[in-house]
């Protein structure tokens, strides 16, 4: 299968190095990765149309959703997620843990407060109380896996996880 890996990685120092190591852990999963370095163009543009056909090209997302710069995920991985699901396509998405999303808010921001209507963060601003890992937009259409992308590949279906 070809795989769009979306997430933040792309953001870290030694990406290039992230990349050649993503490609090779999916090829030995048996699948091809599909990664935004990849793609040719160096402006924004070209960068988002690089990206927005790999997914169209894709035929899963593995999306890491992992907390950045903050307590909720990249928000241009939200986009990805958001526009592969749009598209049809399954997302499994990964992330290091699995604890609920109002816990990493206090977690980040401090206690939560209350009123009649449930939980309130320090801006007084209401915050899910579903149990789940992500906003609902996110958790509910994707499948989670607790763990990192090597996790993600042996969730696939047709993989081969023995390797």
């Amino acid at each position: 299968m070809k795989l769009y890996l979306a997430g933040p990685d792309v953001f870290r120092t030694d990406a290039l190095n992230w990349a050649d190591e993503a490609h090779a852990l999916c090829r030995r999963f048996g699948h091809q990765a599909l990664i935004p370095l990849d793609g040719e163009a160096r402006d924004a543009a070209g960068i988002y149309a690089d990206n927005i056909a790999m997914i169209g090209a894709a035929d899963v997302v593995l999306a890491n959703l992992a907390p950045f710069r903050g307590a909720e995920p990249d928000s241009g991985t939200c986009f990805e997620v958001g526009f592969a699901i749009a598209l049809g396509k399954p997302v499994l998405a990964y992330l290091p843990s699995g604890e609920a999303l109002h816990e990493r808010v206090a977690r980040f921001f401090g206690p939560l407060g209350h009123d009649a209507h449930g939980m309130l963060d320090a801006q007084g601003l209401r915050v899910e109380a579903f149990g789940l890992p992500l906003n609902l937009m996110l958790a509910v259409p994707s499948q989670i896996v607790i763990g990192d992308l090597g996790a993600a590949l042996a969730r696939l279906p047709g993989s081969m996880s023995g390797c």
